[in-house]
């Protein structure tokens, strides 16, 4: 299968930190992927870093195209969406204003305009709520608004940070259901970064286990799900 994001030897730094140190890791187009690991394993840093928004070294290669030191919004017209923890959303515009900034660097308006419709479907409350506030919106559904707002980029990677922190279990298994359907019917890529491990290797085909800025297991979802370190520190059995 091809390889959609390939890093290579990646290092990221905030100021004279060092927080990754020379990762490798892939993503094949059309999957999803999952880096797991604990707090301040460098998770979310991993992120920030394929989006242009940390000092990096290394190879980063989209699509065959490099893309390490390209500035943030480069990457997006790329079609790589960020769905950043705690949600981002702009709480004085109302959901569709989200979402229709979400495609501000699209020129097809028509296809925009679908791909509305398309959010809604996926998305039914947000229907309901389009012309209400966004920080007025529950939780879950800012989170919903979230990660509809990066797809009405088209991307061709998605990337998503800790998607089910601070939500309900019902909010969260809903959540994951669309994850998975668009990933299925819409061929959308993702590399997820998730907590909550069983959630996100049940999700995911591939997975990572950073500790300390480094990649210190790998294996498809499976094999990581029954490895005795990922089973003990992480899914609690």
């Amino acid at each position: 299968m091809t390889h959609l994001l390939e890093v290579n030897d990646l290092h990221a730094y905030y100021g004279p930190t060092h927080v990754l140190s020379g990762i490798h890791f892939s993503l094949n187009k059309g999957g999803i992927t999952t880096i797991l690991g604990a707090n301040g394993a460098g998770k979310t840093t991993t992120l920030r870093a394929l989006c242009g928004m940390v000092t990096t070294k290394g190879q980063i290669s989209l699509d065959g195209r490099r893309i390490d030191g390209s500035a943030c919004e480069e990457i997006v017209r790329m079609g790589v969406a960020h769905v950043p923890e705690g949600r981002g959303t702009f709480a004085a515009l109302t959901t569709e204003e989200n979402l229709k900034l979400g495609a501000v660097t699209r020129r097809d308006k028509h296809g925009v305009t679908q791909d509305l419709e398309h959010m809604y479907s996926l998305f039914p409350r947000l229907k309901e709520r389009r012309k209400q506030q966004a920080g007025t919106l529950s939780g879950g559904e800012q989170q919903m608004l979230a990660v509809a707002r990066a797809l009405m980029l088209r991307p061709n990677l998605l990337l998503l940070d800790e998607p089910s922190f601070g939500l309900a279990p019902l909010i969260v298994a809903e959540l994951f259901e669309i994850l998975g359907r668009i990933n299925r019917e819409d061929g959308v890529s993702m590399l997820l970064v998730e907590q909550n491990a069983e959630l996100a290797l049940d999700l995911a085909s591939h997975a990572y286990l950073l500790e300390t800025g480094k990649v210190v297991l790998s294996g498809s979802a499976e094999e990581i799900q029954e490895h005795d370190q990922v089973r003990r520190t992480y899914l609690g059995y």
